[in-house]
């Protein structure tokens, strides 16, 4: 049996440009932005996922969970099946992944299994984060592989806009 959904309300977001001269954590957050709205023009939640690796890009993606109708096409899980494509390798060692919200349970445990270096995330995600919001994965003392957290810190009011402004104009 299908669902019909609200279709997503039109998005009042323009992409940005940042300058390729300076490749820092605010080029690629602003990169995984620009993917988030695309999300939002293709009916999908706004969430954008870039992964780099000695800063040049190895990934792109967002959101494609209702267009696929498939629950795990994450922004995360994509750019990282993408990653390993394009390096060859499933271990993406070296790499930071950018994504405009904290990755849920399934994505956290996809970042750690990856062997990325480093995750950088805009929004907390207090319900469903699994990287320092309902939980923190990356804090079991067990695993065999810590990631470095970025949290908050970059374009988080901006990501954060973007998706409020998203659900509030769904309902």
């Amino acid at each position: 049996m299908q669902t019909t959904r609200k279709p997503a309300p039109e998005c009042p977001f323009e992409k940005r440009f940042p300058s390729q001269l300076l490749r820092d954590d605010t080029f690629f957050m602003t990169l995984a932005y620009n993917q988030a709205i695309d999300a939002w023009r293709r009916g999908e939640v706004p969430v954008g996922a870039v992964i780099e690796r000695e800063g040049e890009i190895v990934a792109l993606a967002h959101n494609t969970v209702e267009n696929s109708r498939d629950p795990t096409a994450h922004a995360e899980l994509l750019a990282i099946t993408q990653a390993a494509r394009a390096l060859g390798d499933w271990r993406l060692e070296g790499c930071t992944l950018y994504v405009t919200k904290e990755p849920c349970p399934m994505c956290s445990g996809a970042v750690l299994m990856s062997r990325l270096k480093r995750v950088c995330y805009a929004v907390r995600d207090p319900k469903m984060g699994c990287l320092g919001g309902a939980s923190d994965l990356n804090a079991i003392p067990t695993i065999n592989h810590h990631l470095e957290i970025s949290a908050g810190e970059i374009m988080e009011e901006d990501c954060r806009v973007l998706l409020q402004t998203f659900f509030r104009l769904k309902r």
